[in-house]
């Protein structure tokens, strides 16, 4: 049990953020919408986070005079992102209250730390090697193969990582990760992939969302649905594991675990985020606490909000690719220019829809421009729902 205390910050108290992204924006609104006033540090002028926040301090994360100011200015503070440094993390923590602490982000920001981790508690990952010379990769176990060459650091959304089949493509892959220390991930007999969203306060007492499933395209993720309708043995087998995982990091914050449910029925744990996630952004519209209510809550050391779905939901990502496809509206746009969907179709269309964009200036593919909760009735509603959006967006199903 995590016997820390936080005591509750009244309304008009300063709530510190590292991190100006989307994430924070969504972040800062909701603490706002609870009478909390935000302060970003990041260095981006243009971050979606800044252009909502109430006080912006535009310095790199590692700026000891910035992050002094910020926590001069906000008795607590957290973040948006795991590779914010952990040593920042650190510096605040020593004059305030920070969540999540220091070294459970260091954990989460590297993959050969995160496995290593993991295992320690006992729950199963997929199986790997380290990776850290050219060595390690020529004489890397066959049977890891076909799979995954991941850099241990800075990988997101596919970044950082090749699919490789035998130990000649891994060192080449190696090799063009710049050397950088790695993980060979043998690719796992897959039959979905899911995720866990959980809070844990100060107390250390822990809410869970219900699972989402999750489908991935190019490595970045495409939709998230609830419920994941998995059977009552698997559900209940990854939300254990994952709040094993905060107890044993005695975290604080909102974390999401992300798991691989293989054909025999068995999970492994894939990679966690010590921080709201993409996949729970359905929170927003259809929890009766978002995650982002949520991640305030637990900074202003307030209790911990019902986390139960209320209907049916499918999130559906929206990247910048969309504001260059060739859709039945916009067949005279000319390849390179970027043009907006025509969202009062798909909300005229769709009016259990709700459209989110972060508010970033310019459109780039594979860049993520916002979502869509298709929220209704019951869940063969929502995912045809859902069909229909991508239809009228000119995606592709």
């Amino acid at each position: 049990m995590n016997e820390r205390v936080q005591r509750p910050l009244p309304p008009r108290s300063w709530l510190g953020l590292l991190g100006g992204g989307q994430l924070g924006r969504m972040f800062a609104q909701a603490a706002q919408a609870m009478g909390y006033r935000v302060c970003v540090l990041d260095p981006d002028a243009q971050g979606p986070a800044a252009a909502v926040a109430d006080s912006h301090l535009r310095a790199d994360y590692t700026d000891a005079a910035a992050l002094a100011e910020l926590a001069a200015q906000c008795p607590a503070v957290t973040t948006e992102f795991e590779n914010v440094p952990a040593a920042s993390l650190d510096f605040l923590a020593a004059r305030g209250v920070v969540s999540p602490d220091g070294a459970a982000v260091a954990i989460a920001q590297d993959r050969i730390a995160e496995k290593a981790f993991v295992r320690g508690t006992g729950i199963a990952t997929a199986p790997y090697a380290e990776i850290c010379t050219s060595n390690d990769a020529r004489q890397a176990d066959p049977g890891l193969f076909p799979g995954i060459l991941k850099a241990a650091r800075l990988g997101y959304d596919g970044k950082g990582q090749a699919r490789v089949a035998n130990a000649n493509q891994a060192l080449q892959a190696f090799d063009a990760l710049g050397q950088v220390p790695c993980v060979l991930e043998k690719r796992v007999d897959l039959l979905c992939e899911v995720s866990v969203l959980l809070a844990r306060g100060f107390d250390g007492r822990s809410v869970v969302w219900p699972v989402a499933r999750n489908v991935h395209r190019d490595g970045i993720l495409f939709t998230s649905t609830v419920p994941a309708e998995l059977p009552s043995a698997v559900a209940s087998r990854v939300v254990a594991d994952a709040q094993a995982i905060a107890e044993r990091l005695n975290y604080v914050g909102v974390l999401c675990v992300e798991f691989f449910v293989l054909q025999d029925g068995s999970v492994c744990v894939n990679e966690m985020a010590p921080r709201p996630h993409n996949s729970g952004h359905w929170t927003l519209d259809a929890s009766l606490t978002s995650q982002f209510e949520q991640q305030a809550r637990v900074l202003a050391g307030l209790p911990l909000g019902d986390t139960r779905a209320l209907a049916p939901v499918v999130m559906l990502n929206l990247l910048g690719d969309l504001w260059f496809t060739q859709s039945q509206s916009t067949q005279s746009q000319a390849p390179d220019e970027a043009r907006e969907p025509d969202w009062a179709r798909v909300l005229g269309e769709l009016p259990g829809a709700k459209l989110h964009l972060y508010g970033k200036a310019q459109a780039r593919p594979g860049r993520k421009m916002g979502h869509l909760t298709l929220v209704a009735d019951d869940a063969a509603s929502a995912r045809a729902a859902c069909s229909r959006a991508i239809a009228l967006l000119g995606m592709r199903e």
